[in-house]
């Protein structure tokens, strides 16, 4: 009978240890997912600022969630695309940094991709990467 007892409760605290492990491995996952996001808002929120000087725009204005007009709706997709080719963000953070949905910023990265045909457009989404790379080269 205590053989019977003991394996019982051998599995019942084997069961509770494996439990544990795994809400403690959830926790640190959520703790990395904080962080990251909360580095990509950081990252986000500088990349607006410095945007908004090279275009003349406010920064208010990119960070206004909702609709803009044409020409703040044009530089935010821009520096949504900057984020996701140089700083190397995903979808989904660069969306926590700009409050938009994932969708909303692979909508922008493939219009200013499409848009990259015209030259005088290459030119300065290029210049805009390279301006962002400088800022950031030691934090990317």
């Amino acid at each position: 009978m205590s053989s019977v007892f003991t394996t019982a409760t051998s599995r019942k605290s084997k069961v509770e240890a494996e439990t544990q492990a795994k809400g403690q491995a959830r926790r640190q996952r959520l703790v990395l997912n904080e962080r990251r996001e909360e580095r990509a808002v950081e990252l986000c929120d500088s990349l607006i600022d410095i945007v908004a000087a090279l275009f003349n725009v406010c920064g208010k204005e990119l960070r206004r969630t909702g609709r803009t007009n044409l020409d703040v709706a044009r530089v935010r997709q821009i520096a949504m695309y900057v984020a996701h080719v140089v700083l190397r963000l995903s979808m989904y953070d660069i969306g926590k940094g700009f409050g938009r949905e994932r969708t909303t910023v692979m909508y922008a990265c493939h219009t200013i991709e499409d848009m990259r045909d015209v030259e005088e457009f290459d030119r300065l989404v290029a210049m805009v990467e390279r301006v962002v790379l400088a800022a950031f080269k030691d934090r990317v």
